[in-house]
């Protein structure tokens, strides 16, 4: 979908900048720093917070913590730069499936807003017509938002672990192929979707077939390599259709759509539960509910986003198949054969939507925290018949999206907070998304805030009696003062003596 951008704008993207800042000093932003300076020689190199990942969740927490007086925060992403997070990589989708009104990471400042960048950009009228924002220029948005809060993301990053350094944390990172290491005061991971464990290629599929013949659709795919050929797809979400229709706008000859259900989801329940109370205060619910509605959207799924099942049912040699289970798969020598319970179809190239398989030992990030933490398996008991094992992988976090401690010894890990896809089952299907940012991301600053103060709790009543800050710069000299302005001071009619006037 291409939007042509207005011929006259009232005022340019720069001078939305200009009015985006004016409206955020007029708020108080930034806080003044309240976090001193660590006692130690190398203090200046510690980051107040290490944000790994350069996306959408990754900038919107860089600027809530800049709003809140941290003056020190590096984020990593492994992307080139403007290409983190998915928008311009395995997102093959036309628009954004979140609601062009429940977008929130624009903290009620109506200047910071996709909705004015929008209008800014192509007019009041394009905006008007608009169901969903496109995918590219949520991308641009967010590029414009991070150089409003001057947010430098350092690209090309591996993250190759996070473990504790004696008070600190230290991230071992590669960049272009040196390593090191940095230290901060805490750690965010904002690695989305699949932060807690990787995509997922069926091991039947993967371990029958060499590698150059099918592609996970959350990954690189090489699209005008399939001019020609016949594709199968194998899910029902939007992913699968996206990659059905870009392997049909290359040139396939032809893409059959395979997956279990009988028939495609036709609700989507996510926008069930896009409300402000249940996206503020979704981790005070009890353990037994958070854990049914897990399962409930493991098993009800949502259906493709409208736009991306309509353009796929359009195209000519699209076939959805419903009720058709991949049961084997083998590599001829002229085909991809996968058996069904209709029989065999074949294909000389695959497209795997088959999502994530959650495994915390996968992440390099996680390479030494991974079995520190708490997980849904070990502190919480699921009533008879409601048991998943997929989702006792999910790490227990608390309130705050910090991960827990297993053992007390490993405290440390309370300084690492999770905010992707291991927070799935204790803060909900929606936190970490789109529509999530507006509840979700307040609550991971103050948890953030919390550990940074409880962390330095011992030096909190030293600095208090060390403060200085004259409110009255004349106290020395307040006597002269007084008398060389003929000042009499009120005086008690019971004793005679100076007394302060009530508001004094």
């Amino acid at each position: 979908m291409m939007i042509a951008p207005i011929d006259t704008p009232r005022m340019t993207l720069d001078g939305l900048k200009r009015e985006a800042l004016a409206d955020l000093a007029l708020l108080g932003y930034p806080n003044a720093p309240w976090l001193s300076d660590l006692p130690r020689p190398d203090a200046a190199d510690v980051a107040d917070v290490i944000i790994v990942g350069g996306g959408q969740s990754g900038i919107t927490i860089a600027a809530a913590l800049k709003w809140d007086g941290l003056r020190h925060i590096r984020v990593l992403d492994s992307g080139a730069p403007g290409a983190e997070g998915p928008w311009l990589t395995f997102a093959r989708m036309e628009e954004l499936r979140t609601p062009k009104t429940q977008v929130g990471n624009e903290f009620n400042v109506v200047n910071l807003s996709v909705r004015r960048w929008f209008e800014t950009r192509y007019g009041h009228q394009a905006w008007a017509d608009l169901s969903r924002i496109p995918r590219t220029d949520w991308k641009a948005y967010l590029d414009w938002y991070a150089d409003v809060f001057e947010i430098a993301i350092t690209n090309h990053c591996e993250v190759l672990d996070v473990a504790p350094e004696g008070d600190l944390i230290a991230v071992t990172t590669r960049i272009g192929g040196v390593i090191e290491k940095c230290l901060a005061r805490a750690v965010v991971l904002a690695t989305g979707y699949d932060g807690a464990g990787a995509w997922r290629v069926p091991p039947f599929i993967s371990a029958a077939l060499s590698p150059d013949r099918f592609d996970h659709t959350n990954g690189p795919v090489d699209f005008d390599a399939l001019k020609g050929l016949r594709v199968g797809v194998l899910g029902h979400g939007a992913s699968a259709f996206d990659n059905a229709i870009k392997a049909l706008e290359a040139g396939a000859a032809s893409v059959d759509l395979c997956f279990r259900r009988a028939r495609l989801p036709r609700t989507n329940p996510h926008r069930a539960v896009e409300t402000p109370g249940m996206m503020t205060h979704y981790p005070d619910l009890s353990e037994n509910t958070r854990w049914d509605i897990a399962r409930f959207f493991r098993s009800a799924d949502q259906p493709p986003p409208v736009r991306s099942f309509e353009t796929a049912m359009s195209l000519e040699n699209f076939r959805l198949r419903p009720a058709t289970p991949w049961l084997e798969v083998s590599q001829q020598a002229d085909a991809i054969r996968v058996t069904t319970p209709d029989g065999v179809l074949e294909f000389d190239h695959l497209l795997l939507a088959t999502g994530m398989d959650v495994d915390l030992a996968v992440r390099p990030e996680l390479r030494t925290i991974h079995d520190k933490v708490a997980l849904w398996g070990e502190r919480y008991t699921p009533q008879d018949g409601s048991e998943d094992a997929r989702l006792a992988r999910f790490p227990y976090l608390d309130g705050f999206y910090g991960f827990i401690p297993k053992d007390s010894g490993e405290a440390w890990v309370s300084r690492v907070f999770a905010f992707n896809s291991c927070s799935f089952v204790s803060h909900g299907p929606h936190s970490t998304s789109i529509s999530g940012h507006k509840h979700a991301v307040p609550r991971l600053v103050r948890g953030v805030l919390r550990r940074l103060l409880l962390d330095r709790e011992a030096l909190i009543l030293p600095e208090l009696t060390a403060y200085v800050s004259p409110d009255l710069p004349i106290a020395d000299n307040f006597e002269v003062v007084l008398a060389e302005a003929n000042w009499q001071p009120a005086r008690s009619p019971e004793t005679g003596k100076p007394a302060m006037r009530s508001g004094a």
